[in-house]
Parts: structure tokens; sequence; C-alpha cells
């Protein structure tokens, strides 16, 4: 299976956010989209929140009721390994742009409707490794949009070619 932009992620400022159909980036986030508190997000550090379809699903599995946007990631993707992904890994998504990973994403309260009994720290890369949203800053901007491809980079090679 073909990683893929599952779905894309805005708000008015907080969560959740909603999904829309495509959304141009900029080196400071997708147009359309605004953040509550811009000391803690936002910024060309964290540009982009990312997180992995399936682990929403698994969470899900849990019995919290995370969906897509709800713990206010951007660019929900399916089908690419998470474990994969630490900081400096660079990302491809659609024909146009590149993000690369920049740190994971520290869950707040403000997310806690989207966990059972408000458990919102079942995302913290600190207490379980590998859960967490990725923060991403971007290298290329460009249009992007649900279905689009997403590939792994290595040095701006695409990864499946250096036989990775």
């Amino acid at each position: 299976m073909q990683a893929y932009i599952h779905q894309l992620n805005c708000s008015d400022g907080g969560v959740p956010k909603r999904p829309v159909t495509e959304a141009i980036l900029t080196p400071t986030g997708l147009v359309g989209d605004r953040v509550a508190n811009p000391d803690i997000h936002g910024g060309p550090l964290r540009a982009l929140c990312l997180y992995s379809l399936e682990r929403i699903e698994a969470l899900r599995a849990e019995g919290h009721p995370i969906y897509p946007g709800s713990v206010g990631e951007n660019v929900t993707v399916a089908g690419l390994d998470w474990s994969l992904l630490a900081p400096g890994s660079r990302l491809a998504l659609g024909d146009e742009v590149v993000i690369e990973i920049t740190k994971p994403c520290n869950p707040c309260d403000s997310i806690a409707d989207s966990f059972t009994d408000g458990r919102f720290k079942r995302i913290s890369q600190k207490l379980h490794p590998g859960e967490s949203r990725l923060y991403a800053r971007v290298i290329c901007t460009g249009r992007l949009a649900v279905g689009q491809s997403v590939r792994l980079l290595s040095n701006g090679v695409d990864a499946t070619q250096e036989g990775a």
C-alpha cells in the first residue's frame, strides 16, 4: 500500500480541525488554518502537524473518541510506517511539497475530548514513544490535496530509489 494524504485539516484556531479537500502550504502553514496559541504552535519549525491514520484507528480501538483532525493535526497520513519518522526525516507530499520532521508535538489539555477520561497524555512521546503527532518545517511549498502520495525521502531523494 502506498502512503497517501487521508485528510487535510484546518481551523480558525483550536481543535478540532475540520477536513478540507485541498490547501496551499506556505512556509508557515496551510492557508486557511490558524492556531489558538502561536507561542506553543505554529511558526516555521512547527508549520505543519502530522498524524497517522493507523495510530488514530488504534486509539479508537482502545476506546478513545479520537478522529482525524480532532487532535489538531493538519495532515492525517495513511499507509506510512510511523516508526520510521524522526526529527530530520523528509517527506514528499504530492508532487510539489517537501517537509522535514522537526520534533514530536507535546499534547495539551485542549485535545482532552479526544480521549477517554481526558487522558490526552496517551499520545505523549515521553510516555508512549512513537505514538505522538509530529511537527514539520516546510522545505518546498505548494498545493496539497486529499489522496496525494506521501513518500519518505532521504537527502532529498526518494528512499525507495536508494534501496532503503
